[in-house]
């Protein structure tokens, strides 16, 4: 009997609505498969998160399939925030978060306090329909649109971001200690005579981590004895309790300039729990021995409470490293010593990490430094200096010897896993550098020295920065995750977080094993939420990762128990939050530089090609650090063909090329605060030196050109809004004078902690 083939297009799917902001949208369906397109008039009847019954009734010619909603399972729940708007006597909400493509009706007795023009919070009071807006009331008013921190209260509801504690939560903060009682004590190994201090950046609020080092034998060579002292918050954040829960919900602190939104409430986390100087602290302990050449050579976790004898900056380590008889030394003379043996253990870890092949590009991280209004002085590179490399390294010796610890112990824990690039990855970087001309390739399954040894050898090119910005886009994203597989990057075949726990949930869950298998006893998750939407999307983009994991893993059957999938849904909601706070971050830092670049309007600069597409060239200011979009129409009247592997822009018949790493001098012309766009026009230089703004050109022939123009509008479509009739776009005459401007580049790298 033959089997009854369902028709596809009769099948329907659930899942989750993504709104775009060109209008149409997309559903992300629960079994994993494809995306299905919804058209704008099919996004009438629901909104951006509304979970949805659909079913297929077509293929584009790309054989992409397109949707029809068959039912609405369920209303999304969360807020919109937007500007209150009141235009020939109705009320309207237009919506932040441009993924909500349509306005919201607000009834003239429904927006309370609010002024038009405000910022508000509405719920929805009636839902989409074909044939009918969504009906809201205000719930919350936040203010006028330019008043300092409104960026951060947007951010933070834009992206579900928890920005309040719960009352349980704040009352067992409130019943907590002042500070370290005779009971907290017991059990403990006294630290207070060994001289731990902390090192942090000039704007630090809370110090988690403190450090101590000494020469020591191992064997019959010489060594060193260092000391890694982490903030005991397991101590206090008790397992399930109300504290416990407010942190797991947010899983990680979000930093905002001028602003952070922490894990844990204030007097845990710039109080009790932070490791301030000349104060007595609970502390976890991670005691090393480490060779000549940088090896671990045993180590130790133990519970000790300790006494900061400084809280040290990294300007101040860096300049007493350089002269240990200038000023900052002769001030710290006590401290010298030690802070030398630092630097000596630093060096052999730092040739240890040159053996195992580490990965270590030098990229450009920047600081807003905004004045007492909240609004962006300047925009500067972050200089790294020994001292930063210094915590570094001994952070990164602490977190592998807890990840042995936790995988020795025999039990569930959360891995820092980075996996290697995907073979899609690895094989369009090895096109990428074959048409660049670049010899050395990249072998079948690359280790982390290869991508080390390809920086190196092409270091002097002066394409070099182009190179190696592709070489860190071919790197996945960094998961927390109970299999582990190794950190490619870092070169570790184990590797954890255990170094932030006042910042990272991820730091105090592994705190709490720790501390469970030195009491020889198995550690229990406490009762945990299910994951969310965010959880489940990146559930969808990790599933044939695990799967592989679980394959090869001996362990396949034990990692269908309750108690592993309990440690992957923590792992799932830890890497999900993570993105959302680096989301949040990025759109306050976006909202912010395109305030600070409307004060520039009209003004020339130089700049670097940072990205091509097939729509245009996003060029970031050498001086000003800051991107914006020179599109495709503003470089002349030629057709440009986009060459993918190149990662360039080519004249077909000029032959102009416009490439990843290529500097030009822009102008800026066009700022849209809502969208987070800013938008810049080439400057050439005339035959006399001087510099002139581009003017779109009349070519005749020109249908491929106008071709060129609709096709580079339908891709930016997936990359920026449409410009919107917002009062908080500006743009300058396309006559505008252009002085010139000159700058020079920094560098910088990434934060501590964030691999």
């Amino acid at each position: 009997m033959k089997e009854k083939i369902q028709n596809p297009l009769l099948t329907e799917f659930d899942g989750v609505v993504h709104g775009h902001r060109d209008g149409h949208g997309f559903v992300q369906r629960d079994d994993g498969q494809p995306d299905l397109y919804l058209s704008p008039n099919e996004m009438r009847a629901v909104l951006h998160r509304d979970r949805v019954k659909v079913r297929i009734i077509g293929y584009d010619r790309r054989g992409r399939p397109e949707g029809r909603v068959t039912e609405i399972i369920e209303r999304s729940s969360a807020p919109l925030i937007g500007r209150l708007l009141h235009e020939n006597g109705v009320w309207l909400l237009a919506p932040e978060d441009k993924r909500y493509g349509q306005d919201v009706l607000i009834p003239k007795g429904a927006t309370g306090a609010a002024q038009p023009g405000q910022v508000v919070v509405v719920e929805l009071t009636e839902p989409p329909a074909l044939f009918g807006q969504p009906v809201g009331r205000v719930k919350e008013v936040l203010g006028e649109i330019d008043d300092p921190g409104m960026e951060i209260e947007i951010a933070v509801r834009k992206y579900g971001v928890p920005h309040q504690f719960s009352e349980a939560a704040l009352a067992q903060a409130r019943a907590l200690p002042e500070q370290v009682r005779a009971a907290d004590r017991k059990g403990r190994i006294d630290l207070t005579d060994v001289a731990l201090v902390t090192i942090d950046g000039e704007d630090a609020r809370d110090f988690d981590d403190a450090v101590y080092c000494e020469p020591a034998r191992v064997g019959r060579s010489k060594g060193w004895r260092l000391l890694v002292a982490i903030a005991d918050v397991s101590h206090y954040v008790e397992n399930g309790n109300a504290l416990d829960a407010d942190a797991y919900d947010r899983a990680t602190s979000v930093y905002f300039p001028r602003r952070v939104i922490p894990m844990l409430p204030e007097k845990l986390s710039n109080g009790l729990c932070s490791l301030n100087p000349q104060v007595e602290r609970l502390c976890l302990v991670c005691d090393m021995l480490i060779t000549a050449q940088g090896e671990v050579h045993a180590y130790q976790f133990y519970p000790a409470v300790m006494y900061s004898h400084a809280r040290l900056t990294y300007t101040e380590v860096a300049a007493i490293l350089q002269n240990t008889r200038g000023p900052q030394a002769q001030q710290r003379a006590a401290l010298v010593p030690h802070l030398l043996h630092l630097h000596e253990v630093y060096r052999g870890l730092l040739s240890a990490r040159q053996r195992r092949g580490a990965v270590d590009f030098e990229t450009v991280e920047t600081q807003i430094v905004c004045d007492e209004v909240g609004r962006i002085e300047k925009i500067v590179p972050r200089v790294r200096t020994e001292a930063h490399k210094l915590i570094e390294e001994t952070m990164l010796a602490a977190n592998v010897c807890a990840a042995e610890f936790i995988a020795q112990g025999k039990q569930w824990g959360l891995y820092r896993v980075h996996e290697g690039p995907t073979p899609e990855k690895l094989e369009t970087l090895r096109q990428y550098l074959k048409a660049l001309g670049v010899t050395q390739s990249l072998p079948e399954q690359p280790q982390p020295k290869d991508f080390q040894q390809l920086a190196a050898t092409t270091q002097e090119r002066p394409d070099a920065a182009q190179i190696h910005q592709m070489l860190l886009r071919s790197m996945q994203q960094a998961i927390y995750t109970p299999h582990n597989s190794g950190h490619f990057g870092l070169a570790f075949e184990a590797y954890t977080h255990f170094t932030s726990p006042i910042r990272r949930y991820p730091d105090l869950l592994v705190h709490r094993l720790i501390k469970a298998i030195l009491a020889e006893r198995r550690y229990r998750l406490p009762t945990l939420p299910t994951p969310g939407e965010a959880q489940a999307k990146l559930a969808k983009r990790l599933s044939a990762r695990e799967t592989a994991v679980s394959a090869a893993n001996a362990e396949a059957a034990k990692a269908r128990s309750a108690e592993a999938l309990g440690w992957q849904a923590a792992g799932l909601h830890c890497s999900a939050n993570e993105r959302r706070a680096d989301e949040a971050s990025r759109d306050v830092e976006a909202w912010l530089k395109c305030k600070y670049m409307r004060e520039h309007l009209g003004e020339v600069f130089s700049g670097v090609i940072s990205s091509v597409t097939s729509f245009g060239l996003f060029v970031t200011l050498e001086n000003l650090y800051v991107e914006g979009l020179v599109h495709i129409t503003e470089l002349g009247g030629d057709y440009f063909r986009h060459d993918e592997l190149r990662q360039e822009l080519r004249g077909e018949r000029t032959g102009i090329r416009y490439a990843l790493g290529s500097r030009l001098n822009v102008q800026v012309s066009r700022v849209d605060l809502d969208g987070r766009r800013i938008d810049f026009r080439l400057v050439n230089p005339d035959a006399d030196g001087t510099r002139s703004v581009r003017e779109k050109t009349a070519d005749p022939g020109t249908a491929r050109k106008g071709k060129q123009a609709r096709d580079a509008a339908s891709a930016e479509a997936q990359y920026a809004p449409k410009r919107t009739r917002s009062k908080a776009v500006r743009e300058v005459p396309r006559a505008a004078p252009a002085p010139a401007a000159p700058a020079s580049r920094g560098t910088g790298k990434t934060k501590k902690g964030k691999r």
